[in-house]
């Protein structure tokens, strides 16, 4: 498993990323579940004690850069910022870097400097001359002031003795610097203490008076450099007029960077470029960024003439080479990292083990950042590589909803007019596209409501019965108010289109089977058996369901699938055909499927199911009608878990040792059928026991997972007569009967960082 590189990272939930970290090891259990729910947020109190007047606490997004190699060493690279496109930008750029190789980065000692500036010295030259006669006796009692920095191999290592004209009547100014490696810290209030304790013996020396006594944050004695060579085949990319070749776009940036390297009016922006990199990094690592920004551009400006911070060129090869060179003074340790626990956990995800090591990987962000800027720049133009990112601030302004977030963002981006009051109207159609499924009772079974020219399919849960229901016993189910729905369009480009834009989904359908990647075969296998492969459509699907969550989310989806083909096609089927079809997709998608996923969201009613003996009669369904409404919570972990890995570790497991499995689904068994009296009859109570049963032999199944204990364990303790993991589990959701109480029950889990609704079943 590669460390910084994680496939589609930006496409995962908050909590998919944050497991991604964890399972690198890069994040412990502790800093995971802080993470996962908020708790490492920096609170009023904790805010108050860091500075005067506090009102309340401004969040900013935590991202991750992934993709990053510096000498030899991945990383994944926390970044503090509110300014879209930087994230992305990085992680490209990255990613770009690491095929060529990656980067490389040095950097010299960590020194600060402390000035003391005197005025009134009679005699500048003997003044100075005093100081250098003196220099170990200042130094030495510049370190009796901070023994422990001695002790760690820093302290004050020398003096330094300039005269600065002054336009007063006191003359020319003396300045003496106290140069000061400060180790792992930042050092600023150190190197003050430091100017403070020496200035008496300063004025003693020199017979002059000290005014300030302050350190420096021009740190050129802290440089640090880094550098890439890439290839010009990595190079090439999509012009405003054309495709580009690797080398029109290396010399795209290196005309770019020559225009910054003579234009102070074109270098501010472009070493702005820098510091959008270099800043997040700062704020992340709990570092000062305002005395970054200073120095960087002070030493931008150290010639006479403000210049870029970077230098892009054409190696002999023809490789684009880049370069940068920047004063950077940070730290790991001080009061940052103990006042603020976000400080701390990135520092971890970061894993570096000196401030040398920070301040070279920071370097090396301001380098990637640039280059990306320039890239785009020289390619697409910068503008288009910011659309989606203002796209997004713009449809969180006009009030989306997490579920159907996404999809307003593709629909705005495709409209092209990025504005709030077009993300309202898109909202409202989308929102009317895609209201939940009414849950149709086992009275009306025939049927189910498909509003307008959308064609859907039901979530479910399974209230017991899971995987002992793969094995032939009995499972109960019911639908819930989420649901997919589907439309179809004409295609223009002559093929099968796909697209769910929610899940991060569209490709188009290979016509040849063998071509086909692996998520493309469900879809092709069902449009084998309707013979409509050679057709030029757009299948569009919008699903309130959360994927991979345990709610039948690719059940509905491939009824939904159907259900438009059948409308779109007039193919005339009933309810029983589309459940065949979809099972078909089902057993394409997750190899060995019991059937009740398909059945649940074609006919959306409460159900006892139990599996058919052969494809054409792929269920048994017994309609239940519960003596009273059934109050559940879900509660959704927010971790992905792919039910065919789950059947298959079973299936692992029985195989390996049938008797003692048979046993516990026969025992499974008996708590479903009892659960289906229990229903019939109302009786909550039993229910609730009978569900909490069920959960215990799944966890001796090892299906559970420490996620859906800890959202069972909030549930019970919060009130609920029994709660479970439903479906596949490894991840995804359970559900909490609560007949009272389901508001608590909600809050719980919702401020231990899970997703939670509240269902009526029956």
């Amino acid at each position: 498993m590669s460390l910084s590189k994680i496939p589609k990272f930006y496409k995962l939930s908050v909590a998919e990323r944050l497991r991604e970290v964890h399972e690198r090891g890069l994040l412990s259990k502790e800093d995971y579940l802080s993470l996962l729910k908020g708790d490492h947020l920096l609170d009023t109190a904790a805010a108050d004690k860091m500075i005067e007047n506090v009102i309340g606490v401004m969040g900013i997004p935590n991202g991750i850069a992934v993709n990053f190699l510096i000498n030899d060493k991945e990383y994944l690279i926390p970044l503090a910022v509110e300014e879209p496109s930087i994230v992305a930008a990085l992680s490209s750029a990255a990613k770009t870097v690491h095929e060529a190789g990656g980067f490389q980065a040095e950097s010299s000692e960590s020194l600060l400097i402390g000035q003391i500036q005197l005025v009134d010295v009679p005699n500048h030259a003997k003044a100075r001359a005093a100081i250098i006669q003196n220099e170990m006796e200042v130094l030495n009692l510049a370190n009796s002031l901070h023994p422990n920095l001695v002790a760690r191999g820093g302290g004050a290592r020398e003096l330094e003795v300039r005269t600065v004209p002054s336009s007063g009547d006191a003359g020319d100014m003396l300045v003496i610097h106290i140069i000061v490696d400060t180790c792992d810290a930042m050092g600023a209030n150190l190197v003050n203490t430091m100017c403070e304790g020496i200035s008496p013996l300063i004025e003693k020396i020199t017979n002059g008076k000290s005014f300030l006594r302050i350190l420096s944050n021009l740190t050129d004695r802290a440089l640090v450099r880094a550098w890439t060579r890439i290839p010009v085949e990595l190079l090439a990319g999509k012009g405003i007029n054309g495709d580009l070749d690797g080398e029109q776009v290396r010399d795209g940036i290196v005309i770019a960077s020559d225009f910054a390297l003579a234009d102070p009016y074109r270098a501010v922006t472009h070493n702005k470029g820098v510091m959008n990199g270099v800043d997040a990094v700062a704020l992340a690592t709990g570092n000062d960024w305002r005395a970054i920004e200073a120095a960087a551009h002070a030493w931008a400006a150290r010639g006479g003439q403000y210049t870029a911070l970077t230098r892009w060129s054409k190696a002999e090869d023809g490789a684009l080479l880049g370069f940068i060179e920047i004063p950077l003074k940070v730290g790991i340790v001080g009061g940052p990292l103990q006042s603020n626990k976000t400080v701390g956990v990135n520092h971890r995800i970061l894993g570096i083990s000196s401030a040398r090591e920070l301040a070279e990987v920071m370097a090396t962000v301001g380098l990637a950042q640039n280059f990306s800027a320039l890239r785009a720049l020289a390619t697409d133009g910068i503008q288009k590589g910011h659309m989606t990112l203002h796209a997004r601030s713009v449809v969180m302004a006009a009030g989306a909803s997490p579920g159907i977030f996404d999809t307003v963002v593709d629909r705005l981006i495709e409209d092209g007019q990025i504005k709030i009051w077009r993300a309202k109207e898109i909202i409202q159609q989308v929102n009317k596209d895609s209201r939940p499924l009414r849950a149709v009772s086992s009275e009306s079974a025939d049927s189910t409501e498909i509003p307008d020219h959308f064609a859907g399919g039901h979530g479910k849960v399974i209230l017991l019965g899971e995987h002992a229901v793969v094995y032939g016993r009995h499972a109960i189910a019911a639908p819930v108010p989420m649901a997919a729905r589907a439309t179809i369009h004409t295609s223009s480009r002559g093929q099968v289109e796909f697209i769910v834009p929610r899940w991060g989904v569209e490709y188009t359908l290979h016509r040849d089977p063998a071509q086909r990647q692996s998520f493309e075969r469900p879809l092709g296998a069902m449009l084998e058996k309707f013979e409509l492969l050679d057709q030029a459509i757009r299948i569009e699907v919008f699903p309130s369901v959360p994927r991979a969550m345990g709610l039948g989310g690719s059940a509905a989806v491939a009824v939904a699938i159907v259900r438009a083909l059948d409308s779109h096609f007039q193919l005339h089927l009933s309810d029983a055909e589309v459940n065949d079809f979809a099972f078909e997709f089902e057993k394409v998608a997750h190899s060995n499927p019991s059937g009740i996923d398909n059945a649940v969201a074609t006919y959306g009613r409460l159900m006892m199911y139990t599996p058919g003996k052969t494809a054409a009669d792929a269920a048994s369904i017994d309609p239940l009608k519960s003596g009273c409404p059934i109050p559940l919570v879900i509660g959704i972990s927010g971790i992905e878990s792919l039910t065919a890995g789950m059947v298959s570790q079973v299936r692992k497991g029985w195989t390996n040792n049938p008797e003692l499995y048979n046993r516990v689904f026969n025992e499974i068994d008996q708590l479903t059928l009892s659960a289906r009296e229990a229903i019939i009859s109302g009786d909550m109570p039993s229910l609730g026991n009978l569900m909490n049963f069920c959960q215990g032999q799944l966890n001796a199944l090892q299906t559970s997972s420490w996620e859906l204990e800890e959202m069972i364990q909030i549930s019970r303790r919060h009130g609920a007569l029994g709660a479970k993991l439903t479906g596949a589990g490894g991840g995804g959701s359970i559900i909490a009967l609560c007949p009272q109480d389901r508001h608590q029950v909600v809050h719980a889990l919702q401020e231990s960082g899970y997703q939670a609704m509240e269902v009526d079943i029956g």
